[in-house]
């Protein structure tokens, strides 16, 4: 079993061959005992209410979001600001932006119960049409009746890596320089959001994730 020490080095060792900054400052995270895993039927659920709302800045219709959480049981799975936002008539185009980029956080979900192979680094948006598939064209009783998640190790493989790469990230930002490694700052910022709902981080709900750095 990876240590939580053993995991940040892997982790900084990694973005250091991609030209990105570490902090070695930052501390390690919590380990596999310490952390309060998502259920995989939890994981499945949520993966749905994402697709849900992240679909309508791309053509889907209110009602159709809306019945594709109720026809797979999962409306009682959005959050209040999810649900706030899929029955507004006439969201705002900010508000459609928001949330169409709560694809990348679906993409970590996929990732989470073995539908997408895995991440890599952060620099460039998934494969939406291929995430809304998945989920779509996945029959209930398999997406969330047989859900499956990867191991704690795996999961916290990626939130530990997600972490110090949004630290470069931030880092860069204040300091008004070029982000480093082609690092997508969404991307970053969505996965990183994504993985801390995952491992339980600070007991918080998904609309109330942070992203510590």
């Amino acid at each position: 079993m990876i240590n939580s020490e053993m995991r940040k080095k892997r982790s900084e060792e990694l973005l250091k061959t991609r030209g990105i900054p570490v902090n070695s400052s930052l501390p390690v995270i919590e380990s596999e005992e310490e952390i309060s895993l998502r259920s995989a039927e939890d994981i499945a659920k949520r993966a749905i209410a994402l697709l849900a709302v992240a679909a309508r800045e791309k053509g889907m219709e209110q009602q159709k979001a809306i019945d594709i959480l109720t026809e797979r049981e999962a409306w009682e799975s959005t959050t209040p600001r999810e649900r706030e936002f899929l029955l507004k008539k006439d969201p705002t185009k900010q508000e459609m932006i928001n949330f169409t980029w709560r694809f990348e956080g679906l993409w970590v979900l996929l990732w989470a119960l073995g539908y997408v192979e895995e991440l890599g680094i952060p620099t460039s948006i998934c494969d939406v049409p291929l995430a809304a598939g998945l989920v779509l064209e996945t029959p209930s009783e398999k997406f969330i009746g047989q859900a499956k998640s990867r191991s704690r190790s795996e999961i916290l493989d990626e939130a530990d890596l997600i972490y110090r790469a949004d630290w470069a990230v931030v880092n860069a930002r204040l300091n008004g320089d070029e982000m480093p490694g082609n690092l997508n700052p969404g991307v970053v910022y969505e996965r990183h959001y994504a993985l801390n709902w995952l491992i339980g981080y600070l007991d918080q709900e998904w609309d109330d994730i942070t992203t510590d750095t």
